[in-house]
């Protein structure tokens, strides 16, 4: 007899409760769920894969002025410029901005060239493109490579393999669409929440909201070190890839 009460009991609390909530909810009026500010600020789209007005123009095909030597020292990009396009030039070192981003929303189209007989496997177009300087999204030539899955192009690299090969053909301009979301660091630089990217190759989502569990190693696991805003780099792994079309924006 007990348990029947108490089970009496708990349905009538539940009755009178959602009763009490949808009487509350007809009592709103819609302008109390409504709000006017702040207003979002307007911003023309790019037309195709142009930039939209707020964007930042990192490569607009005429020169590196935005960009410099990723090493200790730092000095001018030593890449190249012709055609529109900014080509690695094998050996002379990676790449950064001059400007320092956290969360972002990126663009970037890139090209392999035809291999040579020693550029297979991870030497087949091999870049990457190293958001705040050490997450990898890999940048390589995927047709008929049978390289290892977690290095394909689309992937984290050596973390998440791409959900599809979405690579076109070698020698044919590729175009990612980037969402990033940087990890948070609080007092004594403990990891508050991890990064986070959406990334969009020739329109198909290879990472889907992808949770980093860190930076992206050639060897050894991955591990967050704090840090704040850092810049874009792009890596020279001795292939003459091709970049064009770079925009980037804050969020």
């Amino acid at each position: 007899m007990k348990k029947e009460f108490v089970f009496i009991y708990l349905l009538c609390v539940t009755f009178c409760m959602n009763a009490q909530q949808s009487s509350q909810q007809q009592k709103w009026k819609p302008e109390s769920t409504e709000w006017y500010s702040p207003v979002p600020p307007k911003v023309k789209p790019g037309i195709g894969n142009g930039a939209p007005s707020d964007a930042v123009i990192l490569f607009d095909g005429k020169d590196l002025s935005m960009w410099e030597s990723a090493g200790k020292e730092g000095g001018p990009a030593k890449w190249t410029v012709k055609d529109q396009a900014m080509i690695v030039v094998p050996g002379t070192g990676s790449i950064r901005t001059k400007e320092y981003f956290g969360d972002c929303q990126l663009h970037i189209e890139f090209k392999t060239p035809v291999p040579g007989k020693e550029n297979t496997l991870q030497m087949k177009g091999n870049s990457g493109i190293m958001l705040q300087s050490r997450y990898e999204v890999q940048v390589l030539d995927c047709e008929d490579n049978p390289t290892y899955v977690n290095g394909w192009v689309g992937s984290i690299y050596k973390q998440s393999a791409p959900l599809a090969n979405a690579f076109t053909k070698t020698n044919e301009w590729q175009v990612y669409d980037i969402y990033w979301k940087a990890p948070r660091f609080g007092t004594n630089d403990v990891l508050e929440s991890p990064a986070m990217i959406t990334v969009v190759l020739n329109g198909i989502v290879v990472q889907n909201n992808y949770v980093l569990k860190g930076t992206t190693p050639y060897t050894g696991l991955p591990k967050y070190v704090a840090h704040g805003r850092m810049p874009l780099s792009l890596q020279d792994h001795g292939v003459e890839v091709a970049f064009r079309n770079i925009w980037i924006r804050n969020l």
